[in-house]
């Protein structure tokens, strides 16, 4: 942990710097190149400009670690320079330090520090000219403007570069970033709806095999032709759920969804849903109606549909493994720019399901209302329930109800599918 107030150690590159600039000055000065005819007039040329020069090396090992202070120490031994008798690397070296001081300082120091520069060159072109009133004194705020500002204004003119840089690196950064949190997000939502159509397809059929199977083992020896007439329902089952899996993987692998169109369950196709479903809900006491309502006029958006169609398929997956024997009502109702659907069952307390599951069927389908701006209510209802023809129906019965707007887009992921 570095001392508070202790200085910086300097950088390997402004020791080369410092390092150059130093044996520069000491070949000048042994060359006896040490300029005495500077109009200061204590002007002692000698061994004395080596003293600024080691002032001036000491400021060069500090311009980038701590360039505060390397700007006043260099600006006293540049002035000790011209008293001493100037050596050119003594004057290069603050050129330097002027320069890293706007480069590497603050903020602040580095908009005032080329003002201040501009102030000094200004005054240094237009007093001497004002007092001798001679024109050859303008070579003096032009040594002073090369000295001075000229470095200032690089360092301002490089520190806007670099500062642009900056910014252009963190914004490709944060757009990296956001691209990385839509790809995530678009994989996630994607692993999620293939999950949903997962259950929503397969589990339908797995759910038939299983209650079918069940049933013929039972009646197996006593009523052979009802154990035949179950096994070719699992067979049923069994070649459209693989047929399914066959579809999904296919889509999973094909590169674009254009060499590859999925057909879209469509609500006209209900009738052929239910057909099975009444064929293995025999055995447990269950009937199934449709009661669709709908204006035939009036089309319903893809998205709507195919997520109309899946709620109902797993409110009739759920009936099958879970509802007591009775009527189960299937109604669809379209009126105010919403398609409403209806599942009513029968409900009783029961120790267990038909048939295993993984508990994700209301969660896929509330996930589906969601997504399309919807809402959907599931849950036993012990009051007095109108069925489709008006009149309450008798018993406790457990009821899926989803309004779905008829918007032509899902929000968030596509409903495809």
């Amino acid at each position: 942990m570095r001392l508070l107030g202790r200085t910086p150690r300097p950088h390997r590159h402004d020791v080369v710097i410092a390092a150059a600039g130093l044996l520069s000055g000491l070949v000048l000065w042994s060359l006896g190149l040490a300029t005495s005819d500077c109009p200061v007039p204590l002007a002692v040329p000698g061994a004395l400009t080596l003293v600024p020069l080691a002032v001036m090396t000491g400021a060069e090992l500090l311009r980038r670690t701590a360039p505060a202070v390397a700007l006043p120490v260099a600006t006293v031994a540049l002035a000790l320079d011209q008293a001493a008798g100037s050596l050119l690397a003594t004057v290069l070296m603050f050129t330097d330090v002027v320069y890293a001081a706007v480069y590497y300082g603050t903020p602040a120091r580095a908009r005032r520090i080329p003002l201040v520069c501009v102030a000094l060159t200004v005054l240094a072109t237009v007093v001497p000219l004002a007092v001798t009133r001679d024109v050859d004194t303008l070579l003096v705020g032009a040594v002073v403007g090369l000295v001075v500002l000229a470095p200032a204004w690089t360092g301002a003119g490089m520190r806007a570069h670099r500062e642009t840089a900056e910014t252009e690196r963190l914004r490709a950064e944060q757009t990296a970033l956001l691209a990385e949190l839509d790809r995530r997000g678009a994989v996630h939502a994607e692993r999620a709806r293939m999950a949903r159509e997962l259950h929503d397809m397969v589990a339908n059929h797995l759910s038939a095999i299983a209650i079918h199977s069940s049933a013929a083992l039972s009646v197996a020896r006593n009523d052979p032709e009802a154990a035949q007439q179950a096994l070719g329902t699992i067979r049923e089952s069994s070649v459209a759920g693989l047929a399914e899996m066959r579809r999904l993987i296919g889509l999973l692998r094909t590169a674009s969804a254009d060499e590859q169109p999925a057909p879209v369950s469509r609500l006209d196709a209900l009738d052929s849903l239910l057909e099975p479903a009444g064929v293995a809900g025999t055995a447990s006491g269950l009937t199934f109606s449709l009661h669709d309502r709908r204006p035939r006029a009036q089309a319903v958006p893809t998205p709507v549909e195919l997520a109309a169609y899946r709620i109902v398929q797993e409110s009739v997956t759920n009936a099958l493994k879970h509802a007591a024997p009775g009527a189960v009502d299937i109604t669809l109702e379209q009126c105010r720019q919403r398609l409403a659907i209806t599942v009513d069952s029968p409900f009783r307390a029961r120790p267990g399901p038909r048939v295993p599951g993984a508990g994700a069927g209301l969660i896929g389908m509330a996930e589906r209302a969601a997504l399309l701006e919807g809402t959907l209510l599931a849950g036993p209802s012990h009051g007095p329930v109108e069925g489709p023809d008006g009149e309450p129906r008798p018993g406790p019965v457990w009821r899926v109800r989803a309004e779905l707007p008829l918007h032509s887009e899902p929000v968030g992921t596509p409903a495809t599918n």
